[in-house]
């Protein structure tokens, strides 16, 4: 049965798997620029809607390297859950505790490889029985072809596919949360800018006191 219950800031959180530079050379299905941009946008919806926020790695003198420089400085002092071999991220203790302590249903997940620990993660999440929803904008396969037969098989074992931007906006709901309308115009404005004029557009009708409508 498809899942619609809604995606809140209070019932999820977002898990970022493997964001390595040297990861970044495998990448096949998007560009390394696409990829960046979407990471470090979900990262700051994370941040803006103040949402628990869970990021992996290896070693950062393993072969892959460290996360990428523009989501280590975004996420700053963040812990990163430092895993050994597996690509299974929650064959990792801390990665497992990690999640179970957000105390939340929904794990919305991104990562590298879509086919490698993307995949076999958000699949170990379906099977323990959370709601797993997968970034796609913000994954990245060795080939379109490898990363859309991974996303295949997660949406046919029961994940939910979004975008970053879709996710945001369930975030928002509405241009009347004030408390956060202002943080989400500017991620959408940095990181999208096929919506970067229509959202100008709204803001300004906002801002004269025009009603505005998504």
């Amino acid at each position: 049965m498809t899942n619609l219950e809604p995606v809140t800031p209070e019932n999820s959180s977002i898990i970022l798997i493997d964001y390595s530079v040297g990861f970044a050379n495998l990448i096949g299905s998007t560009t390394v620029e696409h990829n960046v941009n979407s990471v470090t946008a979900l990262a700051k919806v994370a941040l803006t809607f103040n949402v628990p926020l869970i990021v992996t790695n290896g070693q950062d003198t393993d072969t892959p390297g460290p996360i990428y420089p523009a989501l280590h400085h975004l996420i700053a002092d963040h812990p990163v859950v430092r895993r050994g071999g597996n690509f299974n991220a929650f064959e990792t203790p801390e990665f497992a505790a990690a999640v179970e302590a957000t105390g939340r249903k929904k794990l919305i997940m991104a990562g590298l490889m879509t086919e490698g620990c993307l995949l076999l993660t958000a699949l170990e999440g379906l099977r323990r029985g959370f709601d797993v929803y997968v970034v796609i904008d913000a994954c990245g396969g060795e080939t379109v072809e490898t990363h859309q037969i991974a996303v295949s098989r997660l949406v046919q074992a029961g994940a939910i596919p979004v975008s970053w931007f879709s996710l945001a906006a369930e975030y928002q709901r509405s241009w009347a949360r004030q408390e956060t309308v202002e943080d989400f115009l500017h991620v959408v404005l940095e990181h999208s800018p096929a919506f970067a004029l229509n959202l100008a557009h709204h803001t300004a009708a906002q801002q004269s006191g025009h009603r505005v409508q998504a």
